[in-house]
């Protein structure tokens, strides 16, 4: 079995899309693809089994929601 899904973040300007990106590729090397798109950041994960997918998928959320929180609360 195969597993891919492509995750989309769409963010208020470019400068918060590259900060989310470049904070987080870091933790992101060997386990998906990513793409900085102006304001948008796109992720792509695939994996062969459902456990590493759904790890994968909820360590990218949970990273970005407090990415997020992080720009929220400096501005």
């Amino acid at each position: 079995m195969k597993i891919n899904c492509k995750i989309t973040f769409i963010y208020n300007n470019d400068h918060d899309a590259k900060s989310v990106f470049n904070s987080l590729e870091v933790d992101n090397e060997d386990f998906l693809e990513s793409e900085l798109c102006g304001n948008k950041i796109n992720y792509n994960i695939t994996s062969k089994k459902l456990g590493s997918f759904l790890s994968t998928a909820d360590d990218l959320i949970s990273s970005e929601i407090v990415s997020e929180n992080i720009i929220k609360t400096t501005k």
